[in-house]
């Protein structure tokens, strides 16, 4: 490789492999997290406040789907925020986004720890959640292609455990288990419900969260402008389906506050329909593993993406946009989010705030990276259609522009509930951003010439607004 030419990413990767990682992202969001949310809201509150959040990432797919396919790069959101509106807008888009799925993780790692110790009960859970980290880093590295078929293998299975999941407890399913007193913790609704509705919404949000990762795979699609929109569209649908159906059948199944603070509500509401001894159950708990596997698998797959496209830009420190010799996988891109993240792990002290949980800190840490994401992103949705109207587009968002303001409104609306009900966790947030921003502004000689499809997009569209 001579000493001008960019790092580059291989193109092997299909629509069906596309689907998988839209899928396989968010899907473990369907086993545990979201369950957080009805000690918040109750399980009626918290089934409003994830009709709100279905409609904002339904909008959101269809809207963002437009950016994907006439940016196709491997920085997903940063490339979109740089196009629109230059280098601090990518800066902004790309932290939130590397937060987002640096976080995002260590949570995953802890559920699967979890999991594993329903069946090893002498298994340290964040022993088993460090084991993790090193067995699929050790995958992303050893190719896309291998990762990514592996990644639609555990897919497809995780997708099977919860369908089988939803027939097994069915006989036990009554709607009044899961009314019973769902207006957080009352049976009617009240001012206090309302604030549990909005309290909620970062586990509504661990629902979908992370499925736009498919975005960094675009640069690496064998066909990226015809394959992404089928792999969102398609995405976004199953897991709207999924998310409904295992909230509502999990909660009717007995009492669903003895679900509500635990990483591993799925087993423990089929233990309550078919006992501990059940074959049903010990194959949850192990294909079950497969829908937490997909996710910390793909999100891995993510953040490497996003630290190799911020460092080959220059925002980064540029060992991190070295591409494996022979592998072509961003090899120190995916070690260096996994030290952050196994830190994560053991930073109780550090995370645990507020008196929750230490995953439900995590989620809510990435959450919050996700949302400044998809506002940056809907803006700059809004942005290239007045800047670039001629930008080739092979799939427009439908019914613009009220989808994306659709969107854009909620995410807004949730970034400031979060805002108010998370004060401190946001605090974190803002000293990770204050410190990403301050090596941002001190390492302007990193960027030099940056990654010349940022530049030269950029440069087209200050030429097209300055033409008179």
């Amino acid at each position: 490789m001579s000493g001008n030419t960019k790092p580059e990413l291989s193109k092997s990767l299909t629509g069906l492999h596309l689907w998988g990682i839209a899928v396989g992202l968010v899907i473990s969001g369907e086993y545990f997290g979201w369950s957080y949310g009805w000690a918040a809201a109750g399980s009626l509150g918290f089934l409003v406040t994830t009709v709100l959040i279905a409609a904002m990432y339904t909008t959101f797919i269809f809207s963002f789907t437009e950016l994907t396919t006439a940016i196709p790069h491997a920085g997903g959101p940063f490339a979109y925020s740089y196009r629109a509106f230059g280098p601090t807008g990518g800066f902004v888009a790309g932290f939130a986004t590397l937060i987002e799925f640096v976080f995002a993780p260590p949570a995953i790692a802890l559920a699967i720890g979890a999991y594993l110790n329903v069946q090893f009960p002498a298994l340290d859970p964040k022993v088993a959640a460090v084991g993790a980290y090193v067995i699929f880093m050790g995958l992303n590295v050893a190719g896309v292609s291998i990762a990514a078929t592996f990644e639609l293998f555990v897919t497809v299975l995780a997708i099977f455990e919860l369908v089988v999941f939803m027939g097994v407890v069915s006989p036990g399913f009554a709607w009044s288990n899961f009314a019973a007193n769902g207006w957080a913790g009352s049976n009617s609704f009240s001012i206090t419900s309302l604030s549990g509705i909005f309290a909620a919404i970062p586990f509504a949000i661990w629902f979908f969260l992370a499925i736009e990762g498919a975005a960094m795979a675009a640069e690496e699609a064998k066909d990226p402008r015809r394959t992404v929109p089928r792999a969102y569209i398609g995405g976004i649908l199953t897991l709207v389906v999924l998310a409904f159906g295992t909230m509502i059948f999990a909660g009717g199944v007995g009492d669903w506050n003895a679900l509500s603070n635990i990483n591993d509500p799925l087993p423990q509401a089929m233990k309550a329909v078919v006992g501990e001894s059940s074959g049903w159950l010990h194959m949850l708990v192990w294909i079950g593993l497969f829908g937490l596997i997909a996710s910390f698998h793909g999100i891995i797959m993510g953040y490497s993406r996003q630290i190799f496209a911020l460092s080959r830009a220059g925002f980064l420190p540029p060992v991190f946009a070295t591409v494996h010799p022979t592998r072509k996988t961003p090899h120190w891109a995916i070690l260096a989010g996994g030290v952050v993240g196994i830190a994560a792990i053991f930073s109780d002290e550090l995370i645990q705030i507020g008196g929750l949980p230490l995953t439900a800190n995590i989620v809510t840490m990435s959450v919050f990276g996700a949302i400044v994401m998809y506002i940056m992103s809907m803006a700059a949705l809004f942005r290239l259609r007045v800047l670039e109207p001629k930008l080739e587009r092979p799939y427009r968002a439908p019914f613009y522009p009220v989808f994306p303001a659709i969107s854009l409104v909620l995410a807004v609306l949730a970034l400031g509930t979060m805002i108010y009900f998370n004060t401190l966790v946001f605090g974190l947030f803002v000293g990770l951003f204050a410190v990403g921003y301050l090596f941002y502004r001190f390492t302007a000689d990193l960027r030099g010439s940056g990654d010349p499809l940022l530049n030269l997009a950029h440069m087209e569209a200050r030429t097209m607004t300055d033409t008179p």
